[in-house]
């Protein structure tokens, strides 16, 4: 009952407070249990307004943040889902509650095994976790063969990669967040057409960055 009451403060005081008000996202991040996928000495943490601390020196996001990614990408039954940066496995247990399948690309092996090892406790079927540089040159394309109808990118970019959209079905929403340290923002780019995509700023926010991200030149006198 604690866990199941935590669970709903969570949704009252974080989520639905950073105007997360679709039903279906409510619903999803009801139906997971997030403590599951918080290592075992992190779980008093699970409901927290706070990233929780993973291996490798990542953080799960923050409750908030989730929501808001998954209200603005919106998945839907039948779509296929491209997750950069798998880390627990919570938000690729919440895409596959609301898509068909979700690829899962994970740079850090014992983050990839933790998230197979937590999706598997829970039987969470059609979420298939790669572990990849998603930026090394031919990596990209050749782990995420295929476009992808929602692409959610879980580590920041201090600049914006382009060819992350180009694996965009026409119609699909990347949710990316762009920026350094104090100062980010979460944008969601859309493929509108084959050759076209619109971009909208969403919220600011800070997580961690993705590993081998570029970075702006640094300034010189």
């Amino acid at each position: 009952m604690r866990t199941a009451s935590a669970r709903e403060q969570m949704l009252e005081q974080q989520v639905r407070a950073w105007d997360v008000l679709d039903q279906r996202v409510l619903s999803t991040m009801r139906g997971v249990p997030r403590e599951l996928f918080a290592p075992q000495a992190e779980r008093f943490r699970a409901y927290a307004d706070a990233e929780v601390p993973l291996a490798c020196g990542q953080h799960m996001l923050r409750p908030s943040v989730t929501g808001r990614i998954l209200q603005a990408l919106l998945p839907q039954p039948g779509e296929s889902v491209l997750e950069i940066g798998t880390g627990s496995g919570f938000l690729s247990a919440c895409l596959r509650a609301m898509a068909a399948r979700v690829r899962s690309l994970e740079i850090f092996p014992a983050l990839a095994a933790a998230a197979r090892a937590n999706l598997a406790a829970l039987a969470v079927p059609d979420v298939e976790i790669r572990e990849a540089d998603a930026l090394q040159a031919g990596e990209l394309s050749a782990a995420t063969a295929g476009r992808y109808a929602a692409i959610a990118i879980t580590a920041s970019l201090p600049l914006y990669d382009e060819r992350f959209e180009q694996l965009l079905s026409v119609g699909g929403r990347l949710l990316v967040v762009v920026g350094e340290w104090p100062v980010m923002e979460a944008r969601l780019v859309r493929r509108t057409a084959e050759d076209r995509f619109t971009s909208e700023s969403l919220f600011e926010t800070v997580i961690d960055p993705m590993i081998h991200a570029a970075r702006p030149p640094e300034f010189a006198f």
